[in-house]
């Protein structure tokens, strides 16, 4: 049989998908059949959630892995509970010792941008809190994978060419790891192959029977520490000695009635929710309207400029979240809004490469869980026969000492990765996110405004046609928004670009 993975001609319709006894939602089908198996071994929505976090790192390494950081809202006895478990820098970097190595900017590759993974402990963390079954029961599915084999899906395969063709072109011997546990023969997997990831099973099993202890403090935290020594770098054993995830309380918003959460800075959840309370100023009558389109890009490009200027870890944030996030500076950024398009700025309120999953068992409990190495694979540094790629989020501080978010040793960054939930008169509606960088609050913006304003069912509302702000007065859109608004945004200043890579506006 001759055809193109790759290629849909006709347009396609998928059903809203209802359940009774639990459910599980990824980007991956062999992660989501993972999920399902903890639940009818009698495990509960946790157990699933990690069991799928942990899968995902095995069958879609292009965006998360054992090197990552992650976050988690849980809802659990009619409780919402918050897990931040983003890493912090290495205690023994600042931008001093960059500058004197020559460095003008902080590097997108290699052993700097490296800071402490934060997603094996967080299933520890997750399955000690709530779990019903064993940590080591709930990874082995991921473990048997790795070891056994699985087929390579094709958003995977395009993605690890991409990876592949970055990676091939870093000078230093420690990118060669990449190649020597990624590719077989330098040559990435075909579509449907069957592969393997024998390095991935050893750390697994590993973590599964030291519950985590191995990783941060055992004999891995050790060859973590020798490998960042040889090449340079500044993760040590101590780092990850010292490293837990922290339990954080949810920041919300009221939406026309329903209370939209988010986890607090360091994380972005804080710009969906700004730009949230902004827009519900004004009355959207119907989706298909350049004057919603306008509206909504305008707010998120205020709640951007105030995010991109304010957040970083909670411990060095200047202002209190409560003052962005009042009716009164909503109302105040919300009066800057004209006709036209805007360029972003900050306000003052003192004055007035990602995997997202989610699931739910029987008894009512839900997770909202997301994981990445950022950029794809991440920095492209891969510990030897551990199978751990390492994110390269460093990458995301400021390289200006006068910055909120500037370097500093034992410091969170500026978080992509945000999982949403959705509740109303102080009930559970449900988990939500979407992936993509800095996509992911603008892409929260429009699911909720499209289940809540325009009465899409879940299924519509992230079938919708999307559009991301990118900078200044430039957006995309996808290719299937109505020609007449994309011809008004234009009249109104919008520097409008058609996208045909619909992953980059949030799978």
């Amino acid at each position: 049989m001759k055809f193109n993975p790759e290629e849909y001609k006709y347009s396609s319709r998928r059903n809203v998908v209802y359940g009774h006894r639990g459910m599980v939602a990824t980007s991956q089908p062999l992660a989501s059949q993972t999920g399902l198996e903890m639940l009818k071994k009698g495990g509960n929505a946790v157990d699933a959630a990690i069991a799928t976090a942990a899968c995902l790192t095995v069958v879609e390494p292009t965006s998360n892995g054992l090197g990552s950081d992650a976050f988690a809202l849980v809802w659990i006895k009619d409780k919402l509970h918050g897990l931040n478990a983003s890493g912090y820098s290495p205690s023994s970097i600042s931008m001093d010792k960059l500058k004197d190595r020559g460095f003008n900017e902080i590097p997108k590759y290699g052993v700097i941008p490296v800071m402490v993974p934060g997603a094996p402990a967080a299933w520890v963390e997750l399955s000690e809190k709530f779990g019903k079954l064993s940590l080591k029961e709930v990874l082995n599915p991921a473990i048997n994978y790795a070891k056994n084999g699985f087929t390579v899906s094709v958003n995977v395969k395009k993605a690890w060419d991409t990876s592949y063709n970055i990676y091939k072109k870093q000078q230093g011997e420690e990118f060669k790891y990449w190649f020597s546990t990624f590719t077989k023969n330098n040559k990435t997997p075909e579509f449907g192959e069957l592969w393997k990831l024998p390095h991935h099973a050893y750390t697994l099993e590993s973590i599964a029977d030291t519950n985590g202890s191995s990783f941060y403090k055992g004999y891995i935290a050790d060859k973590i520490d020798e490998f960042f020594k040889k090449y340079n770098g500044y993760l040590s054993k101590e780092d990850l000695a010292n490293y837990k995830p922290e339990w954080v309380e949810p920041i919300t918003v009221n939406y026309r009635g329903y209370d939209v959460y988010e986890i607090p800075p360091n994380g972005q959840g804080l710009v969906a929710l700004m730009a949230l309370n902004i827009i519900k100023g004004f009355d959207f009558s119907y989706k298909d309207n350049s004057d919603t389109y306008h509206k909504q890009i305008e707010a998120i490009k205020l709640a951007f400029a105030d995010g991109q200027k304010y957040i970083t870890d909670s411990n060095y944030m200047k202002i209190n979240i409560n003052k962005l996030l009042s009716d009164d500076y909503s109302e105040k950024r919300r009066k800057t809004i004209t006709d036209m398009a805007l360029m972003p700025e900050s306000g003052d309120p003192n004055s007035g490469g990602t995997v997202y999953l989610c699931t739910a068992d029987g008894d009512g409990n839900m997770v909202s869980y997301i994981q990445s190495n950022y950029m794809g694979f991440g920095s492209g540094i891969v510990v030897p026969e551990t199978g751990i790629a390492f994110a390269n989020r460093l990458h995301n501080f400021s390289y200006d000492n006068n910055h909120d978010n500037c370097l500093m040793p034992n410091k969170k960054t500026y978080h992509t990765i945000i999982p949403g939930f959705l509740m109303k008169d102080g009930k559970a509606v449900g988990p939500f996110g979407v992936m993509g960088g800095f996509m992911q609050p603008q892409g929260h913006v429009q699911v909720i405004t499209n289940l809540i304003d325009f009465h899409m069912n879940p299924q519509e509302a992230l079938d919708a046609p999307r559009w991301q702000w990118i900078k200044g007065k430039q957006i995309e859109i996808e290719p299937t928004v109505p020609y007449h608004i994309v011809n008004d945004l234009i009249k109104r200043g919008h520097e409008v670009k058609i996208q045909p890579n619909l992953n980059s506006f949030g799978r």
